[in-house]
């Protein structure tokens, strides 16, 4: 049986480095720079789900 390093580097490219395959950082679809009307309906329906909660709680 051979070694661990000699199994492993037998079918190895001499730069087995693979090149990046997605780009890195956000563009117009980065979710985290997203502003609308969507953002703002999601707080309120969040805000009515926690008071309809506690309304249901403390009756």
């Amino acid at each position: 049986m051979a070694d661990g390093g000699d199994f492993y580097s037998k079918d190895r490219p001499e730069n087995p480095r693979l090149a990046e395959d997605r780009p890195r950082g956000g563009g117009p679809e980065d979710r985290s720079t997203r502003t609308g009307p969507m953002h703002i309906w999601l707080w309120w329906v969040l805000l009515a789900v926690v008071i309809l909660v506690l309304f249901f709680i403390f009756i």
